[in-house]
């Protein structure tokens, strides 16, 4: 299933994640008002997503940089529910301030499915304004964003926020019920473990006459290191994120790798890389590896599998997943939808005034993705010290855009090698 593309669907898991808690800033409405800051294909999945959630959510407002994009999202939402979809004219923001005047407005819950690059400014900004928050993966494209989306965090936890990730690997059940098994020992301790996330190209939008270097940029954000943080932090994260969830040890000691280009010229096409090779170095022999690429024409792989002292688990992403060894298991369940069963959880913790918080492994997630393409820049081995101390950026905050950011601004080199 592709998350761009989703539109209505699925069951409902409620409460697996929810903590019971007292929150006094939520008061909520019989109807929930909810704001979406990008309004691309991400974005409109994710509103479509909040309205199948619960009948009682409304769309009020819309924020992005492209009137254009603005507009397609809002038809094709009104298309689907005109009666829950109501955007005034005075709620659509256009612009690189857009999501600071939506999440200023009467909303009580902000979709966040801007490129990375902006995420922990528009995450500190939410919740600093006591909004209740979806945010897609990943949460930075940078060390020092990591840290930004730490601060918002624990201030979210303060304000009693609830904070769903976009993670969606670890809201759904078969996946749920094999951490579960995991983290109780059905396999022993994991010594090995292994993930691919292998599959064809994105699309590029062709540049149009009278778009600027950095309009270019902006709608194939996917191809540039400073919106997207490369192939690894913006799609095959989820793959680490497994990894690191299944293993459950913290963070590793260190991580090396490799990875390049071969498949797109480097005069075209921005300049991340299509392949990456990582070891994650738990310490005490304990190992990760994690293998992402996107060229077309190869073969596609979407897996994650493990060894441990009393067994092993391989695992289809979508398809299959089982424990061989001393205590076998298969999934032979009902497979709900991931990305839904996200909205539907975030919902009713507002509505039964529970707590969500998906802040510490999102952050972590989003670190090792980030602490593995370093790895892979630069040739190095990258202690956890080294990757946390990082003060290397991507690019502007979202304070520093304008569309006046021309020539040497706009045009991003090839990936350096400084950490």
């Amino acid at each position: 299933m592709d998350r761009r593309n989703f539109i209505k669907s699925s069951g409902i898991i409620l409460g697996a994640t929810s903590l019971e808690m007292p929150n006094p800033l939520m008061d909520v409405k019989k109807k929930i008002k909810v704001g979406l800051v990008g309004c691309g294909g991400r974005g409109t999945g994710a509103a479509f997503q909040a309205l199948s959630a619960d009948p009682d959510v409304e769309i009020v407002a819309l924020a992005d940089i492209f009137q254009a994009q603005l507009d397609t999202a809002l038809a094709s939402l009104q298309e689907a529910d005109k009666d829950r979809v109501k955007v005034a004219d005075k709620r659509k923001y256009v612009g690189f301030d857009a999501y600071k005047k939506l999440i200023d407005s009467d909303v009580d819950v902000v979709l966040l499915c801007s490129p990375p690059s902006f995420r922990p400014d528009h995450l500190a900004e939410a919740v600093k304004k006591g909004k209740h928050v979806f945010c897609e993966k990943p949460m930075a494209v940078d060390v020092p964003g990591v840290h930004k989306v730490r601060e918002a965090v624990k201030l979210a936890k303060e304000k009693k926020l609830n904070v769903v990730s976009g993670f969606c690997f670890r809201y759904t059940t078969p996946n749920r019920e094999l951490a579960k098994l995991i983290h109780a020992g059905s396999i022993g301790d994991i010594y090995a473990i292994s993930t691919f996330r292998l599959g064809g190209e994105l699309t590029e939008k062709p540049k149009q006459a009278g778009w600027s270097d950095l309009q270019y940029q902006l709608y194939n954000w996917f191809f540039y290191q400073r919106y997207s943080g490369d192939i690894i932090v913006e799609q095959t994260v989820h793959s680490i994120d497994f990894m690191n969830w299944m293993m459950n040890r913290g963070l590793p000691k260190f991580v090396s790798g490799t990875g390049g280009r071969q498949s797109k010229p480097w005069d075209k096409f921005g300049n991340v890389f299509d392949h990456f090779a990582i070891e994650f170095d738990y310490g005490e022999g304990v190992k990760g590896f994690h293998f992402g690429r996107q060229q077309n024409g190869t073969q596609p792989r979407n897996s994650v599998e493990a060894k441990g002292t009393k067994g092993g688990m391989n695992v289809s992403i979508l398809s299959s997943y089982e424990i061989y060894g001393e205590n076998p298991w298969k999934f032979a369940g009902k497979t709900d939808n991931m990305y839904q069963t996200q909205h539907n959880e975030l919902f009713a913790a507002i509505k039964n005034k529970q707590i969500i918080n998906d802040g510490e492994f999102m952050a972590d997630s989003t670190l090792l993705a980030i602490w593995a393409r370093e790895a892979a820049y630069t040739g190095k081995i990258i202690s956890l010290e080294e990757i946390q101390n990082s003060t290397k950026t991507y690019g502007p905050t979202s304070e520093d855009y304008s569309w006046e950011m021309e020539g040497d601004k706009a045009l991003i080199p090839r990936p350096g090698l400084a950490i």
